[in-house]
């Protein structure tokens, strides 16, 4: 049986894809840019990693190149040779703070719709798992949580339920053919995130409210491309006019459960959010 390729294998949605996609028996090449064993090479920027990663395979779960303003002069041509070499099915990670569009992230909508066969675009909101170990430094100063925000909310979802929706795309007999915005069960500010943590996660944790401007120049302190950190800072000024502030069903249409909550993401997470409440403490 033909693979599914995983682009991003080691990345948090990827590596949820790839291990479901094995429970369930199906045949997965994981790809890394990274050379680990049991992983095929593949990096965004050398195309010679291209055609040797599509070989053989029938669908792609594709993850857009990390920290790039303007990918599609390097999604495009990959997805050409993903067709020609007989690739049938594409799987796009989006974000729903991102519609289509002709410029940025929103232009591989267009690209997957019109280049392949079968598609699906899954524009997750954002991740609860932003809120646990590595991903903490990226949103945190003395412990503290930052935002631009303001009291603008958000249906954190569950990597784990995007990548049960994703393992349906890829797999089913009849190919979705359209967008999926997957949130959680519940809008929550950052406030209420907080909240949540510190009833739940060992600790006291505070939101932070910053501005656009200063948020920005924190991502670029942390290493982030100035434009990309603009970027992701400009969509948190948008949360706070209300762009996130709703709730679908999708989740629980397409894999037959319901997504699970903040609450219990950070009961499960034990020391993986627990760590910002202990960095909380410490810094006061």
């Amino acid at each position: 049986m033909p693979e599914i390729l995983v682009i991003g294998a080691t990345g948090t949605t990827g590596s949820r894809v790839t291990a479901l996609l094995r429970e369930e028996g199906v045949p997965v090449r994981p790809a890394t840019r990274q050379d680990l064993a049991g992983y095929v090479r593949f990096d965004w920027a050398n195309r010679e990693t291209h055609a040797p990663a599509l070989s053989g395979v029938r669908a792609v779960y594709l993850v857009a190149p990390i920290g790039v303003a303007e990918p599609a002069p390097l999604v495009e041509p990959f997805l050409h040779e993903a067709v020609r070499q007989g690739v049938e099915r594409v799987v796009l990670l989006g974000s729903s703070a991102v519609p289509e569009s002709t410029s940025g992230v929103g232009a591989l909508h267009r690209l997957v719709r019109t280049i392949v066969p079968e598609w699906t675009v899954l524009r997750p909101s954002w991740f609860m798992q932003n809120f646990t170990r590595e991903s903490l430094a990226l949103r945190t100063r003395d412990g503290d949580i930052l935002s631009a925000t303001g009291k603008g909310r958000v249906a954190f979802v569950d990597a784990a339920d995007i990548a049960s929706v994703a393992g349906r795309a890829l797999t089913a007999e009849t190919p979705h053919n359209t967008e999926h915005i997957l949130t959680g069960p519940e809008a929550l500010s950052y406030d209420d995130v907080a909240g949540i943590i510190t009833r739940h996660g060992g600790g006291p944790v505070h939101h932070r409210a910053v501005t656009a401007e200063e948020l920005a120049r924190h991502f670029a302190g942390h290493g982030m491309p100035p434009d990309f950190a603009a970027l992701l800072a400009g969509l948190d000024a948008d949360i706070g006019t209300g762009s996130e502030d709703r709730v679908t069903d999708t989740v629980e249409r397409v894999t037959g459960r319901p997504p699970r909550s903040f609450q219990a993401f950070v009961e499960g997470a034990g020391d993986a959010c627990g760590s910002l409440s202990r960095r909380s403490r410490t810094s006061r």
